[in-house]
């Protein structure tokens, strides 16, 4: 339940009405601090808009991809929406959300927008205004390709996000020139959001460290610089082996021929996952290369006769995987591999205690102390050096976890 507004989530609620000081604006940006309350009071005033300047018309939903957006917006407005009278209805075969009101009706598409080649799906429609949530994470193409399509007179864009490194297209293109492009910016801090308690805010304070602390923490547009997982240096980061029965095993794979196979055997135990054991060869180091059946037995005798209810595996390493398949012993899938979004959610769930990385894991503990940020670039990325253990640690986690304890980060986002 909403009891209040902070000053600035109210400007936000009402920057378009001829009243406010801010309506002759084309545009608004909220970036900043997570879980800040930009995304939800600006789903709410955006639909608000739609009624306001408009009857029967079309709007997008642009996030990352539909499934986020519908996350991270669509289902927390819609029962605020019907606690204010309108009647709300989806079309999922269509991507579409109809919103009614006092005998007017709006239409909203959503729309994904997770690579170069989601601007193809946006050609062609003609809407009267479109919310980008979250759009430092959808390619520049697919941005301007949406705006492109508010060809309607009176169409306002809407764009939320958190920070990301300052040479960001976004950044340098519309927050830093948002007087030249006549839109409002306002940046939000965990202060305003009201419904924040303190116990959360600390808790949130906790959960990101180094450059992700900075970003959605202090809500700031900051290079990656230094470590990846710097508080991995503290000792008491690491753990021994769990005694007693674990409830489920998986193992991850990184595979690599002249670069080294790195595997994680996990093991399950009172919600928490546990590296219990791994596998790491480096081919430079030893003089030859294996080939993949001899690294599919290094897998079984990684596994000791448990029973691993999953193998995951790089996506790229389409020759091994057909191996694991051939001998059917293991089901094997292919791993989710965004890199960054796959630290982050390595990076909460280490801080969080969701994963644990037990102290006989010395490839994994021994690249937590080398990886680091390519600083020579203008962009988030690793160096490609000592992350062979970090990617198949970022490979159990974005696909098996996912949402087990993690959600946390998905809510912040």
């Amino acid at each position: 339940m909403i009891e209040s507004f902070t000053p600035k989530q109210i400007r936000v609620l009402s920057w378009w009405h001829s009243m406010s000081p801010d309506c002759t604006r084309d545009a608004i940006i909220c970036d900043g601090a997570v879980r800040s309350g930009k995304t939800f009071c600006m789903s709410l005033s955006f639909v608000l808009w739609t009624f306001y300047a408009f009857r029967g018309g079309d709007f997008g939903l642009c996030g990352k991809t539909i499934r986020s957006l519908r996350r991270n917006m669509v289902t927390p407005i819609l029962p605020l929406l019907k606690s204010l009278g309108f009647d709300c209805s989806e079309k999922l075969s269509q991507n579409c959300l109809i919103v009614r009101s006092g005998g007017a009706e709006n239409r909203f598409y959503l729309f994904g927008g997770k690579d170069e080649g989601a601007a193809a799906l946006i050609q062609g429609v003609t809407l009267s205004g479109v919310l980008f949530d979250e759009v430092a994470l959808m390619p520049r193409s697919f941005v301007e390709q949406a705006m492109a399509r508010c060809s309607v007179t009176g169409s306002r864009f809407w764009f939320n996000c958190n920070p990301e490194h300052p040479e960001h297209w976004f950044y340098r293109e519309w927050i830093l020139q948002a007087e030249r492009k006549n839109a409002l910016y306002l940046h939000f801090t965990m202060d305003d959001n009201p419904s924040l308690s303190d116990k959360v805010r600390r808790r949130y304070e906790r959960l990101y460290s180094g450059v992700f602390y900075e970003r959605f923490v202090l809500g700031k547009w900051v290079a990656v610089y230094g470590a990846v997982y710097p508080f991995m240096a503290n000792e008491e980061m690491y753990c021994e082996v769990p005694s007693g029965e674990m409830s489920e095993f998986v193992i991850s794979c990184d595979y690599g021929t002249v670069n080294p196979t790195s595997m994680g055997l996990w093991g399950k135990k009172d919600g928490v996952w546990y590296r219990i054991d791994e596998y790491y060869y480096d081919s430079r180091r030893e003089g030859f290369q294996k080939t993949d059946e001899e690294h599919y037995s290094a897998l079984k005798e990684l596994a000791r006769g448990r029973k691993i209810s999953r193998v995951v595996v790089d996506p790229s390493a389409a020759s091994f995987i057909q191996v694991i398949r051939r001998y059917g012993e293991f089901e094997v899938r292919p791993a989710q591999n965004d890199v960054i979004n796959g630290i982050r959610k390595v990076s909460a769930a280490l801080k969080n205690g969701t994963i644990r990385i037990c102290k006989n894991c010395a490839a994994a503990r021994r690249e937590f102390q080398l990886y680091r940020w390519d600083s020579a670039k203008n962009t988030d990325s690793p160096v490609k050096e000592n992350d062979h253990a970090m990617d198949d640690i970022r490979y159990f986690t974005a696909s098996v976890t996912g949402g087990s304890g993690l959600q946390v980060f998905a809510a912040a986002r």
